[in-house]
């Protein structure tokens, strides 16, 4: 397992004492196995920006597929193009189990750490394969598709082009590589956007806080995203420019000294046009997404696009 600097994933990199078993990390195996745990640590992220939640796994999705955050549930979507193998990890020394889903280059894109040890026993039913094997030469679903008892039938997967897509389109255009070829050209999205000031980020948090507003998150890690929506409980920022927000279930954490721009960008959704802030750091990739996700009522959506309405845009 190659190690990911930097990466945030705690006792994933280095040398421990420990085992790892790879799995399989197709389709709908892997949804499978996700679900089969009932209390699990989940991270997803990088350097700049993270989410972690605790709770059982949603059926998790691909790029193309419907989306969905549900209170209660981890809501994971994955680009199973970039998610090359997953493996069940034990720590011989703390005796913890945690499966990572690591992407083409090696790196850990997610990690689910198992809480009870019943989820740690249950692990030993996940399906292995042979190395070799992996999620991004498979991720097409063959002739007779798999059924598994609550896994809706996979379909090829269709994604449609961004530049006049709905908001899921933005986000699986992100999810394809960080959004990275989409910003080099965007001139070419045909819905309102504009870049507006960094540190208006914890103040957009800390208002919502306040007011009591709810609101989703999405947190980008390669090939994987994972979302979050609710009130946001508790907001903090430390004098390095961390901020921390408590959202429902999840704790979501930014670093602000690497988002290097900051884009309002509002695209069609359940109700309407819905405007989405989107945390670009210096290599110009989208690490988070501050929106509305599905139907959160229409009081709550006006509410949350007069706020982005007022938002600054860049000083010149």
């Amino acid at each position: 397992m190659a190690e990911h600097h930097g990466c945030g994933f705690e006792g994933c990199c280095g040398r421990r004492n420990g085992t790892a078993r790879l799995i399989d990390a197709r389709m709908p195996e892997l949804a499978r196995c996700l679900t089969l745990f009932q209390y699990v640590q989940a991270v997803t992220g990088g350097p700049v920006a993270r989410i972690d939640q605790a709770g059982s796994y949603a059926v998790p999705s691909l790029r193309g597929e419907a989306f969905a955050v549900r209170p209660g549930s981890i809501a994971l979507r994955i680009d199973a193009a970039g998610v090359d193998t997953a493996v069940v990890a034990r720590d011989d020394d703390t005796g913890s189990v945690a499966l990572r889903l690591l992407d083409t280059e090696g790196r850990t894109v997610h990690q689910g750490r198992l809480l009870s040890e019943g989820d740690r026993l249950l692990a030993g039913l996940a399906g292995t394969v042979e190395a070799g094997s992996s999620a991004a030469r498979t991720h097409m679903v063959p002739d007779g598709p798999l059924m598994v008892p609550g896994v809706p039938e996979r379909v090829r997967e269709h994604v449609p082009a961004w530049e006049d897509g709905d908001q899921l389109a933005q986000l699986d255009a992100v999810l394809a590589d960080g959004g990275a070829a989409r910003r080099e050209v965007f001139h070419r999205y045909r819905g309102e956007h504009r870049p507006i000031e960094v540190d208006v980020v914890p103040a957009v948090l800390d208002h919502v806080c306040s007011v009591g507003l709810p609101i989703g998150v999405a947190v980008f890690a390669p090939a994987a995203m994972q979302a979050c929506g609710g009130r946001v409980h508790v907001t903090d920022r430390t004098v390095g420019g961390r901020v921390f927000a408590a959202i429902a279930e999840s704790s979501v954490e930014i670093d602000l000294a690497g988002v290097r721009a900051c884009h309002l960008v509002r695209s069609t959704a359940a109700h309407g046009p819905t405007s989405a802030l989107e945390l670009d750091d210096e290599d110009g990739r989208c690490v988070a997404v501050v929106t509305q996700f599905g139907m959160v009522g229409e009081d709550v959506h006006a509410a949350w696009e007069h706020l982005a309405a007022s938002l600054p845009g860049i000083s010149t």
